[in-house]
């Protein structure tokens, strides 16, 4: 056992296997990465283990301080919580275990990057006046989560020549055929679905379903590639450093 806090990822969890197998394969791309730091999986419900279960085993095997990294784009309610309200009921019950909770991966530049190179993929050109993209992400009931997605989509059309227009698979407006008619409206006449997913699952598969009316490629999720792993290790760092 070495004298960092161990990592654990802790991702939302789907009844979708694909989902839970992508976590895995990112996981170990940071255990790969993370220098002899400890790294585990955890999932906030759906899929196994759960982060309670985990956080009793790290406890178990004589760790005091445990650092989470919630895999998640956004921070809304599993994170600002669901999450906190987890850690407080695992550590009330070992109250000398530890736990510092790192920022969500967010919109760091590193995934807005990879998420256009996801989208290039498609064989789209960005530099199409005629192009609209639309930016398809989960929705919350959190605003400011949503907001952030929107100021995604502004960028991304400021910086290319295409028009962008956020678009929510649950929980909150415009969503993808929303998005595509107000895209239409603005002068589009071709289209692409960018991807604000870390994982495939049911809400990327509706948003597949919902684009095959306009003909539009959909790009994949950001899915288990370095630059998340790497975004994932700085988290840790960071929040080590603070609790530290």
């Amino acid at each position: 056992m070495t004298d960092a806090a161990p990592l654990v990822v802790v991702a939302h969890g789907s009844r979708d296997p694909r989902s839970a197998a992508t976590v895995r394969h990112l996981v170990a791309l940071v255990r790969d990465r993370a220098g002899g730091v400890e790294v585990r999986t955890a999932f906030l419900d759906l899929s196994d283990p759960p982060v309670p279960a985990v956080l009793a085993d790290l406890h178990a095997a004589g760790h005091r301080h445990v650092v989470l990294v919630p895999l998640l784009l956004g921070s809304a309610y599993h994170a600002r919580v669901d999450l906190p309200s987890i850690v407080a009921d695992v550590t009330g019950e070992y109250p000398g275990l530890r736990v510092t909770q790192a920022e969500v991966l967010g919109p760091d530049p590193a995934l807005r990057e990879l998420a256009l190179d996801r989208l290039r993929a498609t064989g789209v050109d960005l530099a199409d006046p005629e192009l609209g993209v639309v930016l398809s992400a989960v929705g919350s009931s959190h605003a400011p989560a949503n907001e952030a997605v929107a100021r995604l989509a502004r960028e991304w059309e400021a910086r290319h020549g295409c028009l962008v227009s956020p678009a929510f698979a649950s929980a909150a407006q415009p969503d993808v055929a929303a998005a595509l008619t107000a895209l239409r409206t603005r002068g589009a006449r071709r289209f692409a679905v960018a991807s604000w997913f870390l994982a495939p699952g049911l809400l990327p598969d509706r948003v597949r379903e919902a684009a095959s009316v306009a003909r539009a490629p959909v790009a994949e999720p950001l899915g288990a590639d370095a630059r998340v792993a790497d975004v994932v290790l700085d988290r840790y760092a960071t929040a080590a450093v603070s609790a530290a």
